[in-house]
């Protein structure tokens, strides 16, 4: 299970820095989402993968930690989520707004001849 979790960070993040070198805004905005997503996945991989497990220790003091998933990392990253989703929004504001002032969604704000 390990494998498969650093294969999808790996190749969610080479597609997210493929796709912020790209020329066009909207390829940019989903490069950062895919980079952003990468970074949740990572987060929430720190917290130990454990399949069916209790978040949190039902008797305090009793039992073996390692037993027992992280709950801080599965918190972080559902706020990350809902923040990621703001600023994608966000984004996507910005890049019309642009779109409608230079007539273009070039990154540099004009097209290539």
């Amino acid at each position: 299970m390990e494998l498969v979790v650093a294969l999808a960070i790996g190749i969610l993040t080479a597609s997210g820095i493929w796709l912020l070198l790209r020329p066009r805004t909207f390829q940019v905005i989903t490069g950062l989402s895919l980079i952003s997503y990468a970074v949740n996945l990572f987060i929430f991989a720190m917290g130990r993968l454990r399949v069916n497990a209790p978040p949190v220790l039902r008797h305090p003091g009793v039992g073996e930690p390692g037993l027992y998933a992280d709950p801080l990392p599965q918190a972080l990253v559902l706020t990350a989520i809902v923040i990621g989703f703001a600023m994608t929004a966000l984004f996507l504001v910005v890049l019309l707004a642009s779109r409608g002032l230079t007539g273009t969604d070039h990154v540099d704000g004009r097209e290539q001849r």
